[in-house]
Parts: C-alpha cells; sequence; structure tokens
C-alpha cells in the first residue's frame, strides 16, 4: 500500500493530505506550523499519519508541497540586502513605478519603500537601442567599481536590470559575469528571471526573486533534510503559481515561479473538486488563519494572469488569478482612536493564536468572536491539536465590549459582520472586474476558516449556492497532489503583424517548443502524457497594453489573417468590439507545457433523501437573535441528508456555520450544498 502526499504550510496550521494509491481513499490531519523551525512541522505531521493512520514514511511513494515562505518574506520584508544596477539615467525605476497612487481614492496614499532603496541602486554606462544594438558599449572599469562599492555597502545579492534585456541580454551576462568575480555575491539578472517588456514589470519581478531566494532556498533545503531524517524516499515537489509542479532543486533557483505557491494549490484543489461535482463555475474561498483568498473557475478553469500582488508590490510572472479580500480566522479585532471596532490585518498566526487556543494568546481574534456566540467550540480544532476554551475567547472580547459599550456577545456579532463587509467588498470588485453575474456562480469555501465565513459572504453577494467539499480544511494540500507538471515559456517579439513576420514567430515556437520537451521529459524527469497550450499576447497598434490571445500553432503559418482574427475575436469576446481594419502588433508568445500527474477518482453514492439527525440541539446567537440550532457531526451525514438552518456542522478539520434561511443537503461525493430558501 502506497501513499501519495500533499502538504500546504498556512499561518496557523500545516495541513496534510494522504491518497491511498489503491483505494483512492483520502485521509488528512493538522498540525501547527513551526515559522520558528520551518521542517519539523512536516516531520511532526509524518509521524503523526503513522500514530493516526498507520502510514509509515516508506509508504510515500510521492511528495508535493506548497509553501507561503516567499510572499511572508515580502509581506514582512524580511528578505536579502539587495543591490540593484541598472541602466545609467534609469535610477528611479523602483519609485516611479507606473505613476500611479496605491489608493484611487486617498490623495494622500502613498507608495510603498522599494524593497531596494535608491542609495542602493545604481546607473551603469552602456546602452542598447530598442531594436537591441549596441549605441554605447558597457562600462567595465565603472561597473567594477560600482560592484565593490555595493559589497562594501553590505550587499547580499545584485540584481542587474538593464535597458532593452527582453530584446539583447548581452550586456546583462557580461555584467553578471563581471560582479560575481568581482565580488562572489549572487547575482541576479532580469532577462533570466522572467524576460519581458517594459522595464519596471521586468525589474521588479527580478528584484522580488531576487530577495526572496535565499530563505527559499533555505527552507527547501531544511525541508529536503527534514524528508530524509523522517524517512521519505521521494524528492519533493512543489505548487508554482502556475498551479503546476516542480522539482525542489529547481525551486531552489527559481523561487520566484513558486512565490504564490499556497494559494495556487488552493485554487487547484477547489477547481478540480468542483470538476469533479459538476460544478462548471465557481469562486474558491479559502480563508486560513492570516487572510482570506478568492478566485474565479468559469467552464471548469481558474483564471489565469499576471501582475498579481505579492505584499505591498505586483509580481509579473504567469500565476493562477488570486486576490485576498480579507481577514482570515486568526485576524485581530481592535478599536482605534476613535472608538470604531476595527478587524486586522494583523493576526495572531499559530503562536500564540487566538485566545481561544489557550497558547498564550490575549488579543481578540474573529475565531474568538465565533466562540463567543457558542458557534465553535463543539468539537476540537484542527484534528484535536486544539481545546476550544471559551472562557479565554469571551475575556479576550471583553476590553472590546467595555470600549464600544456592547455585550460580549452583540461585539462578536460585530467583528463578524466587519470581516464580511470587507469581504463582500473586496469579492464585489472582483466580480466586477471579470464581468461575471454572482447569481450564476457556487461559492466552494474551504481553509481552516472558509466553511466558518462562507455562508455569511454568499447571502450578500446572492451566490447561488455554498458547497463545502469533504475535506475543506486541506482542500489547498489536495490541490498539490492533482496539480500537473507545469512550465511557462516566453519569447518576446514586439513587432507590427505582417506576412514577413510568420517565419520568425514560427521559429520562435520551434524553440520553445523543444525547450518545453526538454525541461519536462529531462530535466523533471516526467515520463507521462503531455500538451501545449499557446497563445500570443497581441494589441491594436496604438493601445497601451495587450490581450491574451490563444491560438494553434498552425496559426503561425500563413501570412497572418488566422492570427489576426482570432485576436478580433478575442477582442471583440472581451470588450463587445474589434477593428478588424486596424493594425495589429504581436508583444510576445507564450507557450505553456503540462506534463499530467495521477488524478484521484472521489466515490460517489446515490443519494437517498432523508432528513438529517442532529447530534444534539442548542440555544445559540445568530443574525442578532438566539435561536434554536442543530449541531451536526459530518460524519453522520449521506448523501441524500437534508436539513435547514440554523446549523453548525462539525468536523476534524473545521466548522461550518450556516445561519438562518438556508436548506442544506448532501451529494454524491458527500459534499454539502447549501442554498438560500425561497
Amino acid at each position: 500500500m502506497t501513499f501519495r502526499v500533499g502538504v500546504d504550510i498556512g499561518g496557523s496550521f500545516t495541513d496534510f493530505a494522504f491518497l491511498d494509491d489503491e483505494s483512492g481513499e483520502i485521509r488528512s490531519l493538522k498540525v501547527f506550523s513551526r515559522p520558528d523551525d520551518p521542517g519539523s512541522e512536516i516531520a511532526r505531521g509524518i509521524a503523526r499519519a503513522e500514530e493516526l493512520y498507520g502510514i509509515r514514511p516508506d509508504d510515500i511513494s510521492y511528495f508535493t508541497h506548497g509553501t507561503t515562505v516567499g510572499i511572508n518574506t515580502v509581506i514582512t520584508r524580511t528578505g536579502l540586502k539587495l543591490a540593484l544596477f541598472v541602466t545609467e539615467g534609469f535610477r528611479d525605476v523602483l519609485e516611479l513605478e507606473r505613476l500611479k497612487i496605491p489608493a484611487m481614492y486617498n490623495l494622500l496614499s502613498k507608495r510603498p519603500e522599494p524593497l531596494i532603496p535608491r542609495d542602493m541602486v545604481r546607473g551603469i554606462p552602456g546602452r542598447l537601442n530598442a531594436l537591441g544594438e549596441e549605441v554605447t558599449p558597457l562600462d567595465e572599469t565603472a561597473l567594477r567599481r560600482a560592484a565593490r562599492a555595493a559589497r562594501d555597502d553590505g550587499a547580499e545579492g545584485v540584481v542587474i536590470a538593464f535597458l532593452h534585456s527582453w530584446r539583447n541580454p548581452a550586456h546583462e551576462q557580461a555584467a553578471g559575469r563581471i560582479v560575481a568575480e568581482e565580488t562572489g555575491l549572487p547575482v541576479f539578472l532580469s532577462s533570466g528571471t522572467w524576460p519581458i517588456i517594459r522595464e519596471y514589470e521586468r525589474t521588479i519581478t527580478a528584484v522580488i526573486g531576487a530577495y526572496v531566494q535565499p530563505r527559499v532556498a533555505h527552507y527547501l533545503t531544511r525541508l529536503q533534510a527534514a524528508l530524509k531524517g523522517a524517512g521519505v524516499v521521494p524528492e519533493p515537489r512543489l505548487t508554482k503559481s502556475n498551479g503546476g509542479l516542480m522539482t525542489a532543486e529547481e525551486g531552489k533557483s527559481r523561487c520566484v515561479d513558486m512565490i504564490l505557491s499556497g494559494t495556487a494549490s488552493g485554487v487547484i484543489g477547489a477547481a478540480f473538486v468542483a470538476g469533479q461535482s459538476g460544478i462548471a463555475d465557481c469562486l474558491s474561498l479559502d480563508i486560513g488563519g492570516t487572510s482570506a483568498d478568492v478566485a474565479v473557475i468559469s467552464d471548469g478553469r481558474p483564471a489565469f494572469g499576471t501582475g498579481e500582488q505579492i505584499g505591498d508590490f505586483r509580481i509579473h510572472i504567469p500565476s493562477v488569478s488570486v486576490s485576498s479580500i480579507g481577514e482570515g480566522g486568526g485576524s485581530i479585532a481592535w478599536v482605534d482612536r476613535q472608538g470604531v471596532l476595527r478587524v486586522g490585518p494583523e493576526s495572531a498566526g499559530s503562536s500564540p493564536g487566538p485566545a481561544c487556543y489557550g497558547k498564550g494568546g490575549e488579543r481578540p481574534t474573529i475565531t474568538d468572536a465565533f466562540v463567543t456566540l457558542g458557534l465553535i467550540g463543539h468539537a476540537g480544532l484542527g484534528y484535536d491539536t486544539v481545546t476550544v476554551d471559551a472562557d479565554r475567547a469571551r475575556a479576550a472580547i471583553a476590553p472590546l465590549a467595555k470600549a464600544t459599550g456592547q455585550s460580549p456577545e452583540e461585539t462578536a456579532e460585530a467583528i463578524i459582520e466587519i470581516a464580511v463587509s470587507s469581504m463582500f467588498a473586496g469579492t464585489s470588485g472582483l466580480i466586477s472586474r471579470f464581468g461575471i453575474d454572482p447569481r450564476d456562480y457556487a461559492l466552494l469555501a474551504f481553509g481552516g476558516a472558509g466553511p466558518m465565513l462562507a455562508c455569511f459572504l454568499a447571502r450578500e453577494l446572492h451566490l447561488r449556492e455554498v458547497v463545502v467539499p469533504v475535506t475543506p480544511g486541506v482542500l489547498s494540500a489536495l490541490g498539490g497532489l492533482i496539480a500537473d507538471m507545469k512550465n511557462d515559456f516566453v519569447q518576446t517579439i514586439y513587432a507590427d503583424l505582417t506576412p514577413a513576420l510568420m517565419p520568425d514567430l514560427a521559429d520562435r515556437f520551434a524553440s520553445m517548443q523543444a525547450a518545453a520537451l526538454h525541461w519536462l521529459h529531462l530535466e523533471q524527469g516526467h515520463e507521462g502524457a503531455h500538451a501545449l497550450s499557446l497563445s500570443a499576447e497581441m494589441r491594436y497598434r496604438g493601445q497601451s497594453f495587450e490581450i491574451e490571445t490563444p491560438l494553434t500553432p498552425d496559426m503561425l503559418t500563413g501570412d497572418g489573417t488566422a492570427l489576426a482574427e482570432a485576436f478580433h475575436a478575442e477582442h471583440a469576446r472581451l470588450y463587445g468590439h474589434s477593428d478588424p481594419g486596424a493594425a495589429l502588433q504581436v508583444i510576445a508568445l507564450r507557450l505553456v507545457i503540462a506534463g499530467s500527474t495521477a488524478k484521484p477518482a472521489f466515490a460517489t453514492a446515490p443519494e437517498i433523501a432523508a432528513p438529517a439527525t442532529s447530534l444534539r440541539r442548542m440555544t445559540l446567537r445568530m443574525d442578532g437573535a438566539l435561536r434554536d440550532t442543530g449541531i451536526y457531526r459530518r460524519k453522520d451525514l449521506l448523501p441524500g441528508h437534508h436539513f435547514t438552518a440554523p446549523a453548525v456542522v462539525i468536523q476534524d478539520d473545521c466548522t461550518t456555520v450556516i445561519p438562518p434561511g438556508f436548506a442544506i443537503r448532501v451529494d454524491g461525493f458527500g459534499n454539502l450544498r447549501i442554498t438560500e430558501e425561497n
């Protein structure tokens, strides 16, 4: 008997999903995250799996891992001290950004401080023109002088981002060799990180990748050692920002590709569960200890894009499009100087955690609010890693209640309402950006706190239904198990679409295809089937930004008519109009290769309609009143069972809270399908 293991490390808990290769059964567990001792939570989880399920380390045949180490490094600004070398005259590239203010409705809002201060940015003489032709040779003497100065100023690494290096990386490559020779420091090239047009986007992506590299590499080394020490033989694979996988060794040098590792695997898992359950269109809602994240899944496929927010900055690599819309279960409630109750963004994390965990936390969190109302605490949390202490939760909320002149219960409800309001605002913006009708979409809730808050949010957004999968608390870990081996390749073109361009596009595609197959089969050792997806970033000449246009390889033959028609059709789909007579530009070609991995086949059972029997009934406060509430145990709910809210459903990895006005049934896969009553 062998098991495929997926692990997701969050701010409070580390989640494990164990997939039995023979039966398809999934077992799961949680342990506390240990940011102070990375890797130890992995060893603890593997030991716990043997205690609970008899799964030995040598039973593990496949190991995947999603992590937030990279993004947390940017958020907490604890990365490498870097120097940045740019083309002379462009020292302000990080300060100028895109000349946008952070908050469009706040004229006093300020941009965040760059990850590299201006006194660590140096301009280097030497210039290429927009065609990649050398105008001024690289000044080697000035470069060596700048390298020594950066080293003397305490730089721990050097990022090199020269003008037009996407077209011709020769100056960057030469400078990289010289700086490494002169200083012995690690050197990061923008053309080697992600060679895209636009100087700021390419530079900030290279800076973020360099900034997180040592912490991520150290973490991955600790992870490998922990697995080896625990007796796990397979080398770990890592989930990537684009929803794919790569090896841990590759992750040490390509940290930028896994910056959104943890959030992407959750969306992949949500899309898989939705597809298995016959749900084509849904929003995934992942709420953990520190944040609430949402993604759009349409026609069974997650939305992808570039420019995702990483702390205070955007990173321009292909990634699953995930938006942070609010706070997590561990987010702290507080009263500001004006006496206004607020929630977040500070989180209690895994240590000390919410007050109700009894681990030393004294400040009230969203989880403490639910405990104060009696909605959580009917069973242990996180596979009994936590015993809920309601008295500690009430004691933590008491100072807020006194400050606001409310009872503890009223204050707890206000905390929940503020959290839901924040999520509503964030999700509304996302819905508008994607142009979708929420009434056509379900909300698939997961994470330790997702099912706790999902129904409150869905009610405000008028979503079609809420879906809570069988193991919502560990769905991100499951997502890593079903992710494919995947990588993105880009060639920047930046040329008018003419018949003369077509042979060059065909040659570029051929070189990218060869590189993609080499990566998948030789570098990653993948032996299964694969799929290639080709697209072009195109625009009408004169437009500022391009749109991604799906292509087939045969469109790169002929005179370009097929390519133009594909773009016009995509433009019309997105914006409702096109201009077939306008001149077009091809900005870049993109190729995505995906190597298929084994997928679980979830068991289904016929739905036999019957009323569910509650474990007990209690009088609990919801929606401003005391209400007779059914407490249900998830493992007792079988396909076809149905009941009405208010209700609380308890299980090992999370608690589902359902306010009045909803009806619940269990589908053939064991999912809770929650809809508003007519």
